[in-house]
């Protein structure tokens, strides 16, 4: 059953990108739900293909989807997955989890690259960081890759200061955090 409302409901109303009525929202749904299943698999082919420079098969997609990324942690009641729609299409998302009860880290967080630049990451972050202070935790933290160039932009205009490494992610060459207030 899909979450429509609670944390982080109803963020977004940016609009650009050369569509002056485009609204985002940005909910809770389940990370098994098929929109949300849709958009984990774009991320993760996006990120592994940018890593291994190719496309990555579908085989490959679903095998990382099930050892490598499974984001069964990401529920409720110590992390959450939200979608961000545009104008009702589901074209972004992200994952929360706590680590500790003060300290959440964002992962996954994704937008379609038809829609980037129109407020979808920022309207995700915000929701997400709603979600982070409504568990309890009073810093986020996330990681990411060099090649990511489009996220670290994204973070810093955000608010999010790297810091040293938090994790010992193989993948991981860059770390933020950022302290809720």
């Amino acid at each position: 059953m899909k979450s429509r409302g609670g944390l982080g409901a109803g963020r977004g109303g940016v609009r650009g990108g050369g569509r002056a009525s485009a609204r985002w929202s940005v909910v809770p749904e389940p990370y098994t739900d098929p929109a949300s299943v849709v958009l984990r698999r774009a991320y993760y082919a996006e990120l592994a293909g940018r890593y291994y420079d190719r496309t990555m098969t579908q085989a490959e997609i679903d095998e990382a989807l099930i050892v490598d990324f499974p984001d069964d942690d990401l529920v409720a009641p110590t992390g959450e997955f939200l979608v961000g729609r545009l104008d009702g299409e589901p074209l972004a998302c992200g994952g929360l989890r706590l680590l500790t009860p003060e300290s959440a880290e964002l992962t996954r967080v994704y937008v379609d690259p038809r829609t980037r630049g129109t407020g979808g990451g920022a309207a995700v972050i915000a929701a997400l960081e709603d979600t982070a202070r409504a568990l309890g935790a009073e810093r986020v933290v996330l990681d990411t890759r060099s090649d990511l160039v489009e996220a670290r932009t994204l973070y810093a205009k955000h608010g999010y200061d790297e810091i040293p490494a938090y994790n010992d992610s193989p993948y991981a060459e860059h770390w933020f955090a950022k302290p809720l207030r």
